[in-house]
């Protein structure tokens, strides 16, 4: 049943910024007694041009107040969609047996429009197509520059990505063109509803300018006074890129820089540049430096940032049977690679408390930082790259009495068993934070999309999980993970990395990223009868933190889902709900559809435990591993991202240069000076918060749902968010006695402060503070 068409005519000579919104007011014709109460709009465009449309509010609908249809989408001219009209239905949520008869073809039709399925592509900005697919589009076969496809094969498993249509290539027919121009502009297509924000492009834009400069004419930035040209020659030189180090470009490339002027904002050109245009660019200090410039050289901090550092989700404890570590590769193509590491070695760091590894093993206080298996498959083809040379390494540390962790021993290993000694930390960027936050969000998108209606409970409940995360990715396909991309060039494995992170991939399990089983799973947490999780690292505060966050998310998604579920029959009825789990599964991530661990979807339990998964890798899980990259990595030094060389043998002429010049020789091993700038650049890129974040705890709307119920249980699980807040600021105070929340280098750990009742913009930049609702950057 519908009412009488209303028109809205736009005044030509309005042209609002483009971050303000204008607002329209118009009458419809109803009749309530005949066609009861509103409960879908009906949106044509008869404009040259497409507008975006955010809400559409009915006020004064007799016996009911206002009714809001929240839109959040780009509307084409009417001809582009054939005369289909667009649909938005209004914020009450319904699952699919309750939605009011009138309503339901619109309903099935909308979600038949963005499935897609009978539509291959290519697509245009105005398509609206949801669909999956492989990860064949980072090489550039026809430029003689191929990478293996990940995703559909038992040699490359990997989560799908959102498909283009785009052309294959000349030379591969499994490849996908890339069709990419200036980096600085996008050249592929995501539904356009999955675009920045224009606040949010601009501020990227802003920061992926600097990173361009950096990564193209690092070369030509660098000072010409060093003693080793290209090259750091002393950590005195690393500091000179930060804050009043400052790089100047020369006149050519400033005069080449200038007609970007006209692309970027003169107001968010001044976070990168001078305001005298000078193009002077600028690094901040990082946090790991800010305050003690050699703190970071210490053991104590060290092993610290395994707890508190930008990648704390690897360390896990060494069982009673595990020591010495072993090796699960194949021995056939790999030899014996179990460790070689003897209770002697590590015995030297126990004398002190007087224990034994025996002693140790058997009390769980010895733990290991293990990366041996991932590298060393990929080793002998990634150590033949120019400038690189890399090892499997493994790192055991002693959980002393005070709290703090110490290195035992660090083993390094080739193939073959060549012996030598650097250090790697670049395992948390390719796979704790791309692969296991954002390639493995996608799928979980774009099934919601293809299969929950707007109007389904659980498509509110998990759409602001998926922020611009889409959007991001495909942009990481674009400029970073791709072929000759930014991760190629400043991280150690190079082009061999992607396929390394396909291997982890292979052992992912959707179960075990819930927080509790991943620390059980690690050994560094225990249940105790009464059900309850006992850390056996009290003081470590990802899993102190992250486990109130866990509680706070999965107390909200139970309230919530108990609101429209009332038992497990519901859950197994909602056709909607079956349908997307099922896409999750067998397209999604369709290479793991076999492996039984998947939660079958029968109950509300299964239901709870998924969403609040869901929810907490795209918030907590990714700003643990992202937001505090610059912190640490922006000092490179404290965690490289390459290695160039071995180590040099005792009584050889490099090991006396390295006992007479210790900071040149490291320096020298470690990422070189061009590439420490492009890296620094990015690192800053990735862990800056835009001013348009939305923090977990809010909504970008105030009126996505409403159902009063669902109100009243998101203020709940908003004052429990603010409540973790409270507990962090006091940990974090050095009286608390918390030695591992600051460390040597003072820096208080707040990845995991929610910043629930915060202001996005007094947050913007690298703050090292707040949990976004997605992993958006």
């Amino acid at each position: 049943m519908l009412g009488q068409e209303a028109c809205v005519h736009i005044n030509s000579e309005l042209h609002p910024t483009p971050y303000e919104a204008s607002t329209f007011s118009f009458e419809f014709i109803w009749d309530m007694k005949k066609q009861g109460v509103p409960g879908a709009v009906i949106v044509k465009n008869y404009c040259d041009e497409e507008f975006f449309v955010n809400t559409i509010t009915l006020d004064i609908v007799p016996g009911y107040g206002t009714i809001v249809f929240t839109a959040e989408s780009w509307v084409y001219p009417d001809e582009i969609y054939d005369h289909l009209p667009r649909v938005f239905f209004s914020n009450q949520p319904y699952l699919p047996n309750q939605m009011p008869a009138p309503l339901v073809p619109y309903r099935e039709e909308e979600l038949r429009n963005l499935r897609g399925d009978d539509n291959p592509g290519p697509y245009k900005d105005h398509d609206r197509v949801y669909r999956y697919d492989v990860y064949n589009d980072l090489g550039e076969p026809d430029s003689g520059n191929p990478r293996p496809v990940l995703g559909g094969s038992d040699e490359h498993p990997y989560p799908r990505r959102c498909r283009t249509g785009r052309r294959r290539t000349n030379t591969d027919p499994d490849s996908e063109s890339r069709n990419v121009g200036f980096p600085l502009t996008n050249h592929f297509y995501v539904p356009r509803d999955e675009v920045f924000n224009d606040r949010k492009k601009a501020y990227f834009d802003t920061n992926n300018l600097k990173l361009y400069i950096m990564q193209k004419y690092a070369t030509f930035l660098l000072h010409a006074d060093q003693q080793t040209p290209f090259e750091f020659d002393s950590f005195a030189d690393v500091l000179s890129l930060y804050d009043e180090g400052s790089i100047n470009l020369p006149g050519w490339l400033n005069t080449f820089l200038q007609p970007l002027l006209g692309i970027i904002p003169f107001k968010l050109l001044q976070q990168v540049l001078t305001p005298d245009s000078e193009f002077i660019l600028k690094f901040p200090m990082p946090a790991v430096i800010r305050e003690d410039k050699t703190a970071w050289q210490t053991d104590e901090e060290f092993a610290r940032e395994m707890l508190a550092g930008t990648n704390p989700v690897v360390i896990r404890r060494l069982g009673e049977t595990e020591f010495p570590p072993k090796s699960k590769l194949d021995t056939s193509k790999y030899h014996n690679q179990n460790s070689r590491i003897t209770a002697a070695h590590v015995e030297k760091c126990l004398e002190v408390e007087g224990l034994t590894v025996e002693q140790v093993l058997a009390d769980g206080r010895l733990f290991i930082l293990d990366h041996h298996d991932h590298f060393m498959p990929y080793l002998l083809d990634a150590n033949h790259q120019p400038d690189t040379f890399v090892y499997a390494t493994r790192t055991l540390l002693f959980h002393r009495n005070d709290g703090t962790l110490q290195p035992a021993a660090i083993e390094l290993s080739l193939p073959r068993f060549e012996a030598g000694s650097t250090l790697i930390s670049s395992v948390g960027e390719l796979v704790s934070h791309w692969l296991n936050t954002h390639a493995v969000m996608e799928p979980f998108a774009i099934a919601t999309h293809r299969q929950l209606s707007v109007a389904h409970p659980i498509h509110k409940l998990l759409h602001p999980h998926y922020r611009d995360n889409l959007f991001i990715n495909a942009l990481g396909r674009q400029s970073l993970i791709n072929a000759g991309g930014s991760s190629e060039n400043t991280v150690f494995l190079g082009k061999y990395g992607l396929s390394m992170t396909s291997e982890v991939y292979r052992n992912w399990n959707f179960t075990e990223q819930a927080l509790p089983e991943d620390l059980i799973k690690r050994g560094v947490a225990k249940r105790r009868s009464n059900g309850e999780l006992e850390l056996l690292i009290k003081d470590y505060p990802y899993a102190v933190d992250g486990l109130a966050i866990w509680s706070a998310i999965e107390t909200w998604v139970r309230d919530y889902c108990a609101i429209y579920y009332a038992d497990d029959a519901a859950v197994q009825g909602d056709a909607e709900l079956q349908s997307w789990w099922k896409d999750v599964r067998e397209e999604g991530h369709g290479d793991l559809k076999d492996h039984k661990w998947w939660p079958e979807m029968k109950t509300v339990a299964e239901l709870v435990q998924s969403c609040a998964t869901i929810i907490w890798i795209a918030s907590a899980l990714h700003a643990a591993v992202n937001f505090g990259q610059y912190m640490y990595a922006g000092y490179v030094p404290n965690r490289p991202s390459v290695s160039r060389r071995p180590m040099p043998k005792p009584g050889t002429d490099l090991y006396r240069e390295l006992e007479l010049h210790p900071e040149k020789e490291f320096l020298l091993t470690i990422t070189k000076q061009d590439l420490s700038i492009a890296g620094i650049a990015l690192v800053e890129l990735l862990s800056s918060h835009s001013d348009d974040e939305v923090y977990l705890g809010q909504r970008d709307s105030p009126n996505w749902t409403s159902d009063l119920d669902a109100m009243n249980a998101f203020d709940r699980f908003r004052e429990r968010l603010l409540e973790v807040e409270k507990n962090i600021v006091a940990k974090n105070d050095k009286g608390s006695g918390f030695k591992n929340r600051t460390g040597p280098v003072n820096i208080p750990y707040n990845l995991l402060f929610p910043y629930a009742s915060g202001d996005a913009e007094a947050n913007t930049g690298v703050t090292g503070k707040g949990i976004p609702n997605s992993a958006s950057i």
